[in-house]
């Protein structure tokens, strides 16, 4: 069975990110440090109840080692379609409330808004705001990397505004299947169920060829459904390449251990005698001349049959992700609209396993975050029935729109992993929202408190003189 949806059906029945209304409290010292926070965040959840409110407790001040806190998540049933999950749900909103508050504090402070962040940084053994103990994380390789970095060291344009924000999504593991099978000739079938939405299924092939030790373009990578591969949880939460990653390795490294024994059946000896490195087996006692992986496989009907195997597993230690980002935009002061000159963002990728990728899903996630901060919007009438359901009267940013996104590409492992991957796909839409609002102050002196920050609405604030107390 095949549904297609017209794009007013998508608008109007999908569901969009909850809208939400936040209130945060930070104290700080005379020297910056963040000594104590307060929010309150309120959702909206459609018709039904979700998880929102939790989301956005989870995320609103982990940027931060505040040691008192009071966070409060509310989540209210109204009369519109339901909330969907958009990219880090219930995180953007949380940051885009306490990172214009943190560039107010380092503004009243003197401080510039790195030190500031540096200074109130977490690492690891630091209590996370929402339990745990942070393990290995890279925030403050990433502040440094954008303190570093060409674009801050530079002043902007004459007339242009600056802003710094930083973010923060947790990620997740779930469920994972992957099934390898090697075929005679010495390639390699990889097949998952995780749907590629940013470019899975070339990290499953590149760590494949890692563990086997071949060509990458001897892998042919394959997304199965319900019926071939065993049960893999949706793709969501930046999970794909950290948890069916991990169930491709351990599927290969079984693999390895059928490979040996091939081997050893073929040289007639003890499988402990064979080594796995490099493609190839190897006798430990070098009386025989290693046998490469295609080897092995054109033998395999003589020897045992087919080599496969499934691996199935609940991923455990999904790396938290963090982003820092820094944008330079000029507004317009007659008609409000504001332009981004340049922008340039660091994420913490743990191992890059695809660069090409990963530079990709940082570049959405903000170019996604540009949107959400200065244009997109559901406009609803009093009944709850959407206005604007269609993109002549939604507006998406689109390439003219946009400077090209510098990125930088944090490389801090994940020990829980066997190549160090944790997700990259959601945070880099966390930090756009504060960061364009602080560039918008800098430019301007307004500080805008709702989004979107369109030009009607950064237009009023200029002409209102609304600043850091509006």
């Amino acid at each position: 069975m095949k549904m297609v949806m017209t794009r007013e059906e998508v608008f109007r029945a999908t569901g969009p990110t909850p809208g939400s209304v936040i209130r945060v409290k930070l104290g700080a010292t005379n020297d910056g440090r963040i000594t104590a926070a307060e929010a309150r965040l309120v959702y909206e959840s459609g018709a039904f109840p979700g998880v929102w409110a939790m989301l956005g407790c989870m995320c609103v001040v982990s940027p931060y080692n505040v040691e008192n806190f009071v966070i409060e998540g509310f989540e209210v049933v109204v009369n519109k379609p339901v909330n969907a999950a958009y990219r880090a749900p219930s995180a953007p909103m949380a940051a885009f409330a306490t990172d214009t508050l943190t560039d107010e504090i380092a503004r009243r402070l003197g401080m510039d808004p790195i030190d500031l962040r540096l200074l109130n940084c977490p690492g690891k053994g630091d209590v996370a705001p929402y339990g745990p103990k942070w393990p290995l994380i890279g925030l403050r390789d990433c502040l440094e990397a954008i303190r570093d970095s060409e674009h801050y060291r530079s002043e902007p344009a004459p007339g242009c505004g600056r802003g710094v924000a930083s973010g923060f999504w947790f990620n997740i593991g779930e469920a994972s299947s992957a099934t390898v099978n090697l075929n005679e000739n010495g390639t390699a079938t990889v097949v998952t169920g995780s749907p590629d939405i940013g470019g899975s299924r070339a990290s499953m092939a590149l760590m494949a060829a890692e563990e086997l030790g071949i060509d990458v373009h001897s892998i042919q990578p394959v997304v199965g459904d319900t019926e071939v591969v065993g049960f893999t949880d949706v793709t969501e939460g930046s999970r794909a390449t950290f948890a069916t990653g991990m169930a491709v390795v351990e599927a290969c490294r079984d693999l390895k251990v059928q490979l040996r024994g091939r081997a050893a059946r073929m040289w007639e000896c003890d499988v402990d005698d064979v080594e796995w490195a490099d493609g190839q087996a190897t006798h430990s006692g070098g009386k025989h001349e290693p046998l490469a992986l295609a080897a092995i496989t054109a033998e395999a009907g003589r020897t045992g049959g087919p080599l496969g195997t499934t691996a199935s597993l609940n991923a455990r230690g999904a790396g938290p992700a963090f982003s820092v980002q820094v944008v330079d935009v000029s507004v317009d002061d007659e008609t409000g609209r504001v332009t981004v000159e340049r922008y340039t963002t660091a994420q913490d990728a743990g191992t890059a396993i695809h660069p090409d990728y990963v530079e990709g899903q940082m570049q959405g996630g903000v170019v996604q975050g540009i949107g959400w901060a200065l244009n997109e919007e559901y406009i609803h009438d009093a009944d709850g029935v959407m206005e604007n359901p269609g993109f002549l009267d939604y507006r998406i940013p689109v390439a003219s729109d946009l400077p090209m996104i510098e990125t930088i590409i944090v490389e801090v492992p994940n020990p829980n992993h066997p190549y160090g991957v944790r997700g990259v796909g959601e945070v880099g839409i966390v930090p756009p929202l504060p960061a364009l609002a602080n560039a918008i102050h800098d430019a301007t002196g307004a500080r805008i408190r709702d989004l979107p920050m369109s030009p009607p609405r950064v237009l009023a604030a200029i002409t209102s003189g609304n600043g850091d107390g509006g």
